[in-house]
């Protein structure tokens, strides 16, 4: 059973940074990608940042310059972001997407709070 634990998450001021990890547990196939997304009360969910196994990454235009997606030996990735503002308060999710069974799972998700 594939399982996502994200940590990391916090209340900080604008201009400050975050780093959040996100852990897979279980048996992924070798090709896949890991992404972090976003959901702010009342909004949608949407895509912040996204990194395939192979280390292509795109990024949402939001977060281009300020946030940066790694990930390490597969089962680990972080979002590193910088020069937050407030409209970054969100719920973040990380998310991986098997490629072999077509499955997206997804983290419970934790707290970034930017106060102004």
């Amino acid at each position: 059973q594939v399982q996502l634990v994200e940590s990391g998450g916090g209340l900080v001021q604008a201009g400050g940074s975050l780093r959040l990890s996100c852990a897979v547990s279980g048996t992924i196939f070798s090709i896949n990608a890991m992404g972090w997304y976003r959901q702010a009360p009342g909004k949608q969910r949407e895509l912040v940042a996204r990194i395939t196994s192979g280390g292509i990454t795109n990024y949402a235009d939001s977060a281009k310059g300020r946030f940066t997606i790694s990930r390490d030996n597969g089962n680990l990735a972080y979002l590193q972001m910088n020069s937050l503002k407030p409209e970054d308060t969100a719920v973040y999710y990380c998310n991986l997407y098997d490629t072999y069974s077509r499955h997206d799972y997804w983290g419970q998700g934790t707290q970034v709070t930017v106060s102004s």
